[in-house]
């Protein structure tokens, strides 16, 4: 990492309450290579969605609990960031079903993110720059997918659904953790993509799914 690349708050920003969410249904390994005859999987099964949930049911589950454990009424929360690449609308926000759900002041900032592998640390960091600037005294960041690989491509061994979120805050008292600062790398790799109308996401051979192998 260069010198001076480093993402640092103005002020010490510290994390309040954290929660997750796993949907109970599993799908075995051993079901997917009756169908496929397929690969061996490194994993032994893994969690899929329920009928009636999705990612925004994900996030609200997890939300929920780092709020509860935060303490703070969420109200007091100015911003709320979700990141996923599986957001159940093209063109309707996750982030405001989020926040009214969850009882937030409609009064905030509220954005999705969407960014395979990287979209719920893009939340996060932007929570982080609210409240390390001063803009806003709580934010929340999570992370929620329901993932699905193309039938009998890799990914279908291991794309799974869940969702973790965070309240961020000052870094006082009552923070069970301090950031100090992040980092951030982009490139413009093939690695990962889902054309509009295409029913599956596509994936560059050497990448995602194939190092799991």
């Amino acid at each position: 990492m260069e010198p001076g690349k480093l993402l640092e708050p103005d002020s010490p920003v510290g994390i309040h309450g954290y929660g997750a969410y796993v949907p109970k249904y599993r799908l075995t390994n051993e079901e997917i290579n009756r169908v496929w005859d397929g690969l061996s999987a490194p994993i032994d099964r893994k969690a899929v969605a329920g009928p009636d949930e999705d990612v925004v049911t994900i996030a609200i589950e997890a939300a929920g609990y780092a709020l509860e454990r935060a303490t703070i009424d969420p109200t007091d929360l100015r911003g709320i960031w979700t990141g996923s690449k599986r957001h159940p609308y093209d063109v309707k926000p996750s982030s405001t079903i989020i926040a009214d759900a969850l009882g937030a002041d409609p009064d905030l900032e509220a954005s999705d993110v969407e960014f395979a592998s990287k979209a719920g640390t893009e939340a996060m960091q932007s929570a982080i720059g609210m409240v390390g600037s001063g803009m806003g005294a709580y934010a929340l960041a999570i992370g929620s997918d329901a993932a699905h690989g193309k039938p009998g491509d890799d990914t279908e061994y291991t794309a799974a659904a869940g969702g973790a979120a965070f309240v961020l805050g000052p870094a006082d008292e009552n923070a069970i953790a301090t950031i100090e600062g992040s980092y951030s790398y982009v490139s413009n790799t093939p690695d990962h993509w889902q054309r509009n109308n295409a029913d599956y996401p596509e994936h560059a051979a050497g990448f995602e799914a194939k190092e799991a192998f």
